[in-house]
């Protein structure tokens, strides 16, 4: 059977959407190398490098980062007028930390949080004149377990 050109580049049009979309799912992106330690997650067109203290405790305030760039990790969103929150399940607590600019692609909160590794969070940002952005972290769970 003799695939026409046009439907051969189609057939190459969809393998590669496929291996792209792959290329970023959590297990891939769990076993690579994030610049700052985190973890990280897609979140539409971004990657979020999500930081957490790994000795937090819920007795005081902790910080928590998020770094914001392209898929490839190349390119730098910057984050000033930007919003967002960090809602954090550790245990049997919650926490939402109010996530606010805090250097070229980065965000910042602090709040009280016991770090755990079990721990999930929520992160949601809004970048200026950007549509909001969602990803979920499990940041302390051994690579594996995620």
């Amino acid at each position: 059977m003799k695939i026409a050109p046009w439907n051969a580049a189609i057939l190459a049009g969809f393998a590669l959407a496929a291996g792209a979309a792959f290329a970023h799912d959590d297990a891939t992106l769990d076993k690579t190398p994030a610049p700052h330690g985190g973890q990280l997650r897609m979140a539409g067109p971004y990657h979020f490098e999500l930081v957490v203290a790994k000795d937090a405790k819920a007795s005081a305030d902790s910080p928590l980062l998020v770094y914001v760039t392209d898929h490839s990790g190349q390119q730098k969103f910057a984050t000033a007028g930007a919003s967002g929150t960090a809602t954090i399940l550790s245990g049997k607590q919650k926490a939402t930390l109010a996530l606010s600019p805090d250097g070229d692609n980065r965000m910042k909160g602090m709040g009280k949080y016991a770090a755990d590794p079990a721990m999930k969070v929520i992160v949601g940002i809004t970048l200026a004149g950007k549509q909001a952005e969602q990803a979920r972290f499990t940041p302390l769970a051994k690579t594996g377990e995620r």
